[in-house]
């Protein structure tokens, strides 16, 4: 008989199991593909070598979305610098006449969309294994290690992990999601064997996990924790120096640690695919925003000229300044976020208990036992025009009343982002540039003018004041 987990498990992988004919379509797509670059890069007289990687090559692709990852090997005469123009350059001309879109992940490469199969056109260097030259150098030898190591029965199994993860969202090793990449997951079911050996291991997490497939390091165990410090280590079989798992967000980790445990107790199909979000009305919206008693602090600014990977990180790097700006003056933060269209709206959210804050604060100073401290602490408050009241003693130390600088989070950060975009506060370059060509700030309701105009945004937002992750209802 079966259990609840493996009847969910069969109903997943009749979905995601490509048909006879979407591999067909696939493979003629991606010869195609092949040839095309090749020819590109003998046109522009490039010595290339160009192989398909990535899940269709590994066969561990979902259907209805095979990703084909074509890479150019170049030859280390190329320079560094040039690489990313030179692939681009090809990757263009091999996929004219379709929707093109320039990525970066260490350097440039190219996405485009041809017979609405995403494709992915990648430069690397033909080096010899152990010698890369740039961090895609890799790739190919994953790409051989996973198709010799990866038993047949195994492919469905990562298939289901890499569905779960999907559907949970902390799949994805690029920049936007931090989560896990395709070939971790490959890793994740070579080490524990199936789909739900992974949930069973990652459920019973209490400390940081550390997995060493071709053992690498046996009998010198005690070296890892002076190579690696994330929370998650998995030793690259292709690269001992290298943590496979390095760029999954922590909370992206312990995310996956929470589903795993909340499926194996209740296995539903949501966690694979969870609802469509239906966004609030407006009237909703407002008496949510009006329920919760707090702020929220919407910055909304326009088009940032930068491929995604760069956006995304120049994003959340402001998105911790401008947090990091206002827990410095006192605001409370209860949680905070960025979303983007990556094309002409973009937007940090913070929600505050409260945007203003009384002018008085208190000033602890030094314990009475520090005698020149003390000195030193009088010297400055007693007559300074700042101080309200004190300085007077209050549990064995001195403490002061003063002004606060700011007592309205709007104007605080209002006066930081006209000062060259927020360049002073720690805000990235390309986002500085266009918050000092303008920006709006919206508080609570006044976020509906957005909301009402832009269908994804009023989704995401919906989500944020949600909370709850969709597997975790009615559970």
């Amino acid at each position: 008989m079966q259990s609840a987990l493996e009847k969910v498990c069969k109903i997943v992988l009749e979905k995601i199991t490509p048909n006879l004919e979407e591999y067909e379509k696939t493979e003629s797509l991606a010869q195609m593909l092949e040839k095309r670059v090749k020819e590109a890069a003998e046109y522009f007289g490039v010595k290339a070598t160009v192989r398909l990687e990535g899940s269709v090559a590994k066969d561990t692709w979902l259907s209805g979305e095979p990703d084909i990852d074509i890479f150019m090997r170049l030859p280390p005469s190329i320079p560094r610098a040039n690489l990313g123009e030179v692939a681009l350059k090809i990757a263009r001309k091999a996929t004219e006449g379709a929707r093109q879109v320039e990525r970066f992940a260490e350097h440039p490469y190219l996405e485009a969309f041809v017979d609405n199969v995403r494709v992915n056109i990648v430069p690397c260097y033909e080096v010899q294994r152990g010698e890369w030259l740039s961090a895609t150098d890799r790739t190919p030898y994953h790409t051989d290690y996973v198709k010799k190591c990866l038993k047949p029965h195994m492919h469905g199994e990562v298939r289901l992990l890499k569905r779960f993860m999907k559907g949970i969202g902390v799949y994805g090793a690029e920049i936007k999601v931090g989560g896990f990449s395709g070939y971790l997951c490959e890793l994740l079911v070579l080490h524990y064997g199936s789909f739900a050996e992974v949930l069973k291991a990652f459920a019973q997490w209490t400390k940081r996990i550390v997995i060493d497939i071709e053992k690498h390091f046996k009998g010198r165990e005690d070296e890892l924790p002076l190579l690696f410090n994330e929370p998650l280590v998995i030793v690259d079989p292709v690269d001992m120096g290298r943590n496979v798992a390095a760029a999954v967000h922590p909370q992206k980790l312990y995310t996956f640690v929470a589903a795993a445990r909340a499926f194996l107790e209740k296995p539903s199909l949501k966690f694979f695919y969870p609802p469509e979000t239906k966004p609030l009305n407006v009237e909703e919206l407002k008496a949510t925003l009006q329920k919760r008693g707090s702020t929220l602090l919407f910055i909304v600014f326009g088009k940032v000229n930068a491929v995604p990977d760069v956006l995304w990180g120049q994003l959340y790097k402001s998105q911790r300044s401008l947090a990091k700006l206002l827990e410095t003056n006192d605001f409370a933060i209860l949680r905070h976020t960025a979303w983007s269209d990556e094309e002409n709206l973009n937007t940090f959210i913070f929600e505050l208990e409260s945007h203003s804050l009384p002018r008085v604060k208190k000033h602890l100073g030094p314990p009475l036992e520090k005698i020149a401290d003390c000195e030193r602490f009088l010297a400055k408050y007693v007559a300074n025009s700042e101080t309200i009241s004190g300085p007077y003693i209050d549990d064995g130390r001195w403490v002061v009343e003063i002004k606060r600088k700011c007592t309205d989070a709007v104007t605080l950060l209002t006066e930081s982002l006209k000062d060259s975009g927020g360049r002073s506060a720690g805000v990235a370059r390309e986002i500085a540039k266009i918050l000092n060509e303008g920006f709006r700030i919206f508080v609570n309701e006044e976020i509906t003018e957005v909301y009402v105009q832009n269908g994804e945004f009023a989704k995401f937002l919906t989500d944020f004041l949600q909370g709850k992750p969709k597997w975790l209802e009615n559970a």
